[in-house]
């Protein structure tokens, strides 16, 4: 499995997303999700990396925006034939390690409360429950979630 930081306009990385969407839109209404599109995940400060299969074709991605308060993980996705090997923890390693030398020492996280997954990952990744952050609504559909890191740790288990 290889990744790397890319640019998310690609046409294989608009079909990861569009599947992404696909299953974030099954699950919650669509006033819960809270998405970034395409156009959003090109700006400079949002660091985003996809992972490849040994064939080239892109099995998950990740972003982190960095922001002067915090770095927001989002758009968080692994193709269900590639979970179970590792490749979130290694996505999200990889971003925050990044973020980190960006500065970052604060990384927050909006997830759903029916992806049982997602939240164990970000559980032993070592991110805690919290309240909205930013300008998202209390909403039932959402978990909230953050984790701090201190000057010279490392994100790497």
């Amino acid at each position: 499995m290889q990744i790397e930081f890319e640019r998310p306009n690609q046409p294989a990385v608009h079909e990861l997303i569009a599947e992404l969407d696909a299953h974030l839109y099954s699950l919650y209404p669509a006033e819960s999700v809270y998405a970034l599109d395409i156009a959003s995940l090109c700006y400079p400060n949002v660091l985003f990396a996809v992972a490849r299969d040994p064939a080239g074709y892109p099995v998950g991605c990740a972003a982190i925006v960095v922001t002067q308060e915090y770095g927001e993980v989002k758009r968080m996705y692994v193709r269900p034939q590639a979970r179970g090997q590792g490749v979130a923890r290694r996505l999200m390693e990889m971003l925050e390690a990044k973020a980190i030398l960006k500065g970052c020492r604060v990384f927050m996280l909006e997830t759903g409360p029916t992806l049982p997954e997602a939240l164990n990952l970000y559980e032993r990744m070592g991110y805690q429950r919290c309240g909205p952050f930013g300008d998202y609504p209390d909403d039932p559909f959402s978990v909230f979630m953050q984790k701090e890191v201190r000057q010279g740790t490392s994100t790497a288990r």
